[in-house]
């Protein structure tokens, strides 16, 4: 008796690259001239690409994996082939659309192979209960390693966010200006607090000039916390002159009773500058 499954699978494998091009065509066929042109010098890698994937599911059905052996194969290729795709900056959403594409052909070349050799029904369920979920953790395991490559993107562009958004800037021997700008969320104010300890202690600070003129918004969190920072460097002998509050910032300072009494403050970074250096 003809196994019936391995059978399929190699007519899969033996059609990997001419299904690949139905689904490479049919794709595309949306798409402008102009975006054609622009992908014609990898249109060959890619279908190779299409047609690599096409025979992951021919040897599968050939060589009669287990699941947990065909899981693996799957996963592997989704995990090298979003990476690959991130890398070249393709977006997600358009990637996934390949899927429904890879379901149909497969399937079509499938039924033909079904019909001309007159396979039992029980071939096609059992073929369809291989493929479809293969093809559906193909996808997962595509978009889940797309993900964390994006995720781990925008990870590495708030940490150099963050290390810019705090620039301790030295003036002189024991002073250095600290000058903020725009919103401060949790994040930064707690990188904030961080951040400046470690560069007065580097640059073994007397004073820092902590000028807020390019911050119009504080918020209870973000005030409690420049207040701590302020405690924190006195702790390490530097003092800390704040320059340019808003009257908004001020109010904020004001609601939350806290104590600058004793906290230096002067109106603007010149005028700190000018007294400070004699200037």
């Amino acid at each position: 008796m003809i196994d019936e499954i391995g059978f399929l699978g190699k007519k899969i494998l033996d059609h990997k690259l001419e299904i690949a091009k139905e689904v490479h065509e049919d794709r595309l066929s949306g798409i402008t001239e102009e975006e054609r042109k622009q992908l014609a010098p990898f249109e060959e890698k890619l279908i190779n690409i299409r047609a690599h994937f096409i025979g992951l599911f021919g040897e599968v059905l050939k060589e009669h994996l287990d699941k947990k052996e065909a899981l693996e194969k799957l996963s592997h290729w989704g995990k090298e082939t979003g990476e690959m795709f991130f890398s070249l900056k393709a977006p997600l959403d358009e990637a996934l659309k390949d899927t429904k594409y890879y379901r149909i052909f497969i399937w079509k070349m499938l039924k033909n192979e079904i019909k001309k050799h007159k396979m039992s029904v029980e071939t096609v369920f059992e073929v369809g209960e291989i493929i479809d979920p293969l093809l559906d953790h193909a996808v997962y395991s595509f978009s889940l390693t797309y993900v964390e490559y994006h995720q781990q993107t925008l990870k590495r562009a708030r940490s150099a966010f963050l290390e810019l958004s705090v620039p301790v800037v030295p003036v002189k021997k024991g002073t250095a200006i600290l000058p903020l700008v725009g919103d401060i969320d949790t994040e930064r104010a707690n990188y904030l607090m961080e951040q400046t300890l470690e560069s007065a202690n580097k640059m073994q600070l007397q004073q820092l000039i902590l000028d807020l003129s390019g911050v119009f918004i504080i918020d209870t969190m973000v005030a409690d916390q420049i207040f701590k920072v302020i405690e924190a460097l006195k702790l390490l002998g530097v003092v800390t002159i704040l320059t340019g509050l808003r009257p908004e910032v001020a109010q904020t300072i004001v609601s939350l009773g806290l104590d600058f009494s004793s906290q230096r403050v002067m109106g603007s970074l010149q005028q700190a500058i000018e007294e400070l250096f004699n200037i």
